[in-house]
């Protein structure tokens, strides 16, 4: 690399310039979308759970409230 100050330059002007973006209130209609939901999918979202649960040795809880310190 012949000229590193230009690649570090470059480098931290690419990082800064595709940043966030301002989204004006009539543009939110399209990241409210449907497509654009995490859970969307309840086949992929079960799995997703089996594998927590798994992995972390814990089942249930996903949608209770409590501490866990069984008091409720």
């Amino acid at each position: 690399m012949k000229h590193p100050a230009l690649f570090l330059l470059a480098s931290i002007l690419l990082i800064t310039v595709t940043g966030c973006a301002n989204v004006k209130p009539w543009q939110r209609e399209h990241l409210a979308d449907y497509t654009m939901r995490a859970d969307r999918d309840p086949l992929g979202k079960a799995q997703m759970e089996h594998i927590w649960f798994s992995r972390e040795e814990a089942s249930g809880g996903a949608g209770v409230g409590g501490g866990g310190c069984g008091c409720n």
